[in-house]
Order: structure tokens, then sequence, then C-alpha cells
């Protein structure tokens, strides 16, 4: 068990929690809830060790082994996809470098030798298990050799969730970890976690991911935690149930107060009944107030001003293709915004939907086609990374400050009002914000401009539900033309009046809002979109293996790991020999060395057909 004790934390007059006491099993799978800015981040950065509560500590087992997925990251751009995967064990990392970098023609030294022993002795098998991570976050095979810093900060966060996991700790505590991924990623991480043989704590906004993964929730109100030993549904329908009992107990306790002070009145009045008064009083200071949750209320408040009337039609593409090198993304797009229209794009990740948004709005060129903008356009833009790329080193004031015309200076303090900053907290820097905060920071900066066009990609990411419905409730009011991409079926229901799917490189348009789109491709929820998934993808959906076939397969694989195996010992009796001085005096080194090549060749085919076959398995 992990024992967290009287935990407090305090920023100047801001007491975040305090008197925080919780039990952790090692086998508990946890949702952290809790509305943004309450202390959920900051909680599990103290069980991370990665900061020290003002007060209260932490106890763990002896040799226990937390991994921590934060929700900002700093990698190490300069490597490969897989090898900042694989940095997670070092010698393995070092030992693979040594061995591909080794030149034929050198003596191999004894760190050599050692690196050859590491990569055979652990390295190969934690390449393949890297692969297979990185595959179920959504990398091809050619991406994980491609630089990290290729990627954006969403697909760099995959690779320190498939780098986290890769570590195998005993508890993992996951802050946000489906906020960058896609909904084929977020399927296949939910079947990991349910089969996850420890335990883990994680926060997320995503209902669906809640149900589907946990079993115990800890909700953080108030500066107080709430423990519900149960799933996210019952969670739910506990909640209501003891704000019910909490609010009769609060209105039954007012009424014996209120009862109680009368009489207490009433006594004072007589000398003979004063030190009765005295007694009573003592009693109702030694009760235990009954408090409700003023803060349950606590919301942001979200208002478009008047959208500028622009002309008929505010966005357009015509025959826009987008390519990056041989990879096809768009092909011959034709697509027209009108003005006051409301437009959801879905749709698979990687089939263009934030690509032909940064070509509308202009942020990125077009390979093939034109886009334009309409008469009197006012753009808003709500990327995808948005709060991830606001300068760290900014206060909140400053941020707004720097979006915000010289107009709209007077009012900019009551914008982030609105937004729940105010006083002292404007000076905060991005830093120290949760994500949560940075994306209610990125939304008050839309704010300062009049928007006529708004564009939002992904905009619930990091908003917790409330927040998520406002931000609804506001759109909804909002009278320009709105674009939003989502994969939120709740936040895009009465939202839009029409639908962009995208797939197999083009866009098919439906005439209606996510519910009519989703009776027309005969699915409950976009997920299933995902998962009947390979039509989006251009082919039949993949039956189920049967008994016999896996068998079969799996016979397959012990045959692959017998000839590995075989394979492995001859590569190492060679590389054995080549240790002597004396072995490239024999004039027969050479076919040595030609047979080590080809040994390596066959090897590397027969791991190739081993991975093939166990991806085949883990999806049939």
């Amino acid at each position: 068990m992990i024992y967290l004790q009287d935990l407090r934390i305090q920023y100047g007059d801001r007491v975040l929690f305090s008197d925080l006491d919780c039990s952790i099993g090692l086998n508990d799978k946890i949702g952290l809830v809790g509305q943004n800015g309450t202390g959920k981040s900051t909680l599990l950065k103290i069980i991370a060790g990665e900061i020290e509560a003002h007060n209260g500590r932490v106890e763990y087992p002896k040799n226990i082994s937390i991994g921590y997925l934060k929700q900002m990251l700093d990698p190490n751009t300069r490597q490969c996809v897989l090898e900042q995967c694989l940095s997670v064990f070092p010698d393995i990392l070092q030992a693979r470098q040594i061995i591909q970098t080794h030149d034929e023609a050198e003596e191999w030294t004894e760190a050599d030798h050692e690196a050859m022993e590491v990569w055979h002795e652990r390295g190969m098998e934690k390449e393949v298990q890297a692969i297979k991570l990185l595959k179920g976050l959504g990398f091809t095979q050619e991406d994980l050799y491609k630089p990290l810093s290729q990627f954006s900060g969403g697909w760099q966060m995959r690779v320190e969730l498939a780098r986290l996991l890769l570590e195998e700790p005993e508890i993992l505590l996951l802050d946000e970890p489906t906020n960058h991924l896609d909904i084929e990623s977020i399927i296949w991480f939910e079947g990991y976690l349910r089969q996850f043989p420890g335990g883990f704590i994680l926060i997320s906004h995503d209902k669906d991911f809640l149900r589907n993964t946990i079993s115990r929730t800890l909700e953080i109100e108030g500066g107080k935690i709430e423990d519900y030993r149960v799933g996210y549904d019952r969670y739910l329908e506990e909640k209501v149930q003891r704000a019910t009992i909490k609010a009769a107990a609060y209105q039954n306790q007012q009424k014996y107060i209120a009862e109680k002070e009368k009489v207490i009145n009433k006594f004072r009045a007589k000398a003979s009944k004063a030190a009765m008064a005295q007694s009573m009083m003592k009693q109702l200071d030694r009760i235990e107030r009954i408090e409700l949750d003023e803060y349950q209320d606590r919301a942001f408040k979200l208002r478009f001003d008047p959208a500028p009337r622009a002309g008929a039609w505010v966005l357009k593409a015509e025959q826009v293709g987008k390519s990056y090198g041989p990879k096809e993304v768009l092909r011959s797009v034709d697509l027209t915004i009108h003005r006051g229209e409301r437009v959801a794009f879905v749709g698979q990740n990687g089939q263009g939907k934030s690509t032909l948004v940064k070509i509308l709005v202009k942020s990125i060129p077009a390979s093939a086609g034109h886009v334009e903008q309409g008469h009197q356009v006012a753009l808003g833009y709500y990327a995808q990374d948005q709060s991830d790329a606001l300068e760290s080193s900014r206060t909140i004031l400053e941020v707004i400050e720097d979006a915000a015309p010289e107009s709209k200076r007077t009012q900019l303090r009551s914008i982030l009002g609105a937004f729940l900053f105010s006083g002292e907290e404007v000076d905060k820097r991005v830093s120290v914000l949760s994500g949560g905060e940075r994306a209610r920071l990125a939304l008050a900066c839309l704010l300062t401009h009049p928007i006529n066009v708004l564009v939002l990609d992904e905009p619930t990411n990091h908003l917790d539900l409330a927040s998520k419905q406002v931000l609804k409730e506001a759109l909804k009011e909002y009278q320009g033309a709105l674009v939003v991409v989502s994969h939120d079926r709740d936040f895009l229901q009465g939202l839009t009046e029409k639908v962009i799917e995208f797939r197999d490189h083009e866009v098919f348009e439906y005439l209606g809002d996510i519910n009519y789109f989703l009776e027309k491709r005969n699915a409950q929820d976009l997920r299933e979109v995902s998962r009947s998934g390979q039509d989006d993808a251009g082919g039949p959906v993949k039956p189920k293996l049967d008994y016999e076939q896996r068998k079969k397969l799996n016979r397959q694989l012990t045959y692959l790991e017998r000839d590995i195996e075989k394979l492995e010992e001859k590569i190492q009796q060679i590389e054995l020999k080549m240790t002597d001085v004396a072995f490239y005096e024999d004039p027969g080194h050479v076919k040595l060395l030609s047979e080590l090549e080809d040994l390596k060749g066959q090897l590397k085919e027969k791991w190739k057909e081993w991975e093939s076959i166990s991806q085949e398995l883990d999806e049939g």
C-alpha cells in the first residue's frame, strides 16, 4: 500500500488541499477526478516524488517502482523514435548503438563483447516489445527510425507513453494520457490497462476511457478527497446520492442549530437559566458543522462578442491535396464553409482533419490546389496543441497582453476573471499551470478579437467535464461560422449541422448533426466508426482468428523462436572467433565474415516474421 498522510499544498493564501489522507493498493485501478485547478496533477507529482507537499508525507512499500507520465515533457529530440523509447534502458540503448556502429574491420574489445551480451540477453526482446508498443500507439514501421524532432508534441508524448510502458513499473501515474491519442490508440491503450498486472492512477476527462479502465474513483473537491470504491458510472450515481444525503443532513443540522440558538437567547435573558444557556452554547460549539460545497458552482464564463458580418462564404478549398514526401494525406478535396455554418470534422487520426484545418487557416501550404478566405473574414483559430504552445516563462497577464490589440487592454483583467484567473493569479507563470488552466488561458486569448469564423481543433483536450459544457453552451450561442475537430460525441451533439468525414484521403459530407452521421454509418459512437474501421482504410473488416488458426500461428512462433535461437548461437560463435588476434591471419576469415553477414540477414528476417505473426495474434 501507498499511504498519503495529512498532505497539504498552499500557494500564498490559496489552499489547494489540506489534511488529505488516502491509501492506495498496488493493484488498484484508480481514476483521479475533479475540476481543473483542484490539485489533481499536483497530487500525482507528490506521489511520483517530483515535488514535496508543504505538510504531511507519503509512505511507499520497499523497492516499489513507479512510472509517471507528465502532461508536458522535454524529450531528447536528437534520437529517433525507437531510440527514445529504448532510452529507458541506457545499457540496452548503448549496446544497440555499439553494435550498429561497429566496423567489421575493427577488433572487438571487451566493451564490445559486453554490449553484445547485453543485447542478446535483454536488448533484442525489449526492442521487439518497444516496436509493438509504438505500433499500438499509432506509429508505422517507417516512423520508428525517423528523428523524434520531426514529430509534433502530441506524437512525442506517445513515445514517452511507450517508453513508460516498456519500463513495466508496478504503479503507473498517468496525467491525461489520452489527450494526444486518436480513437484507435485509445482503444488499444484501454485494452493494455485492462490487462496491466499492477495498479495505476489516471487523470482523464474522457468519460468513455474512465468507464472502460477504472474500478475505483478518487475525487478532489474543495481541498478534500472523496473515495468512491466503484467505477466511473457508479461514482456518478453515488456522488448524487452523497450530495443528496449531505444536503438533507445540512438542512437538519441548520434546523437543530436554529432551535438551540432560539432557546439559548431565551435563557440568556433569565439569570436562573444563564448557566444552562452557557452549557448549551458549548454544546453547539462542539458540533462539527456540515458545509455545502459552494465550489461546485465554480466555472469559467465564456461568451463570444457578436460576430462581424462576413461574405456569403468564409472558407473555400478547391482540389486541395497534401503530401509529405511519398505519403499522401489529402487528395483533391473540395470544401466550402458558408457564413454562419457549423461543421464538425470527424474521422480516424492520420486521415487529414488537422492538416486540412491548418491549410484552411493558412498555417501550412497545400501541396496541390488552393484555398481562399472570404470577404471580411475575422478568423479565430485554436490549434490542437494551442495550450501547450503558450510560452512557459510568461505570466498569464503577459500572454493575453501579447495576444490582444491595444483597444482591448483595459478589458483584459475582466476577461481573465471570467476564466477564473483573478487577483494575484494573473501573475502566475504559464509553467506552473495545469493542462486545464492552460486551455482556459488559450481560450481567453481568442476573446480579445472579434471573430466571425472560429476554427477549433480538439478544443476539449485538458478541459474537465464542467468546462466542456461551458464551452459547448457558449459555442451554441456564437453566431459566426464554426469548424470543430473532435472525437467527443457528447460535445458534438447539438453543436453542428453538417459533418465532414475524412476517409481514404478524401472527405465525405453528411447534411446533419453527429447523430445523423452515426446513424448513416450504422454506429453507436465515433469509437465504433473507428473500430468498423477497415472500411475507413479502404478494406474489409478483418475476421477474428479461430482456435485452429491461433494454434497454427503459435506453432509457427515456436519454430521461429527455435530458428532465432540457433542463428544467434551461430552468430555468437563467429563473433567469439573474431576476438582472437589470429582470426584475420586465417585465409578463411573472409568466408566467415561473409557467412556472418548472411546469418545476420537471416536473423533480421526471422525477427520480422516473428513480429508479424505476434501482431496477427494480438489483433486476432
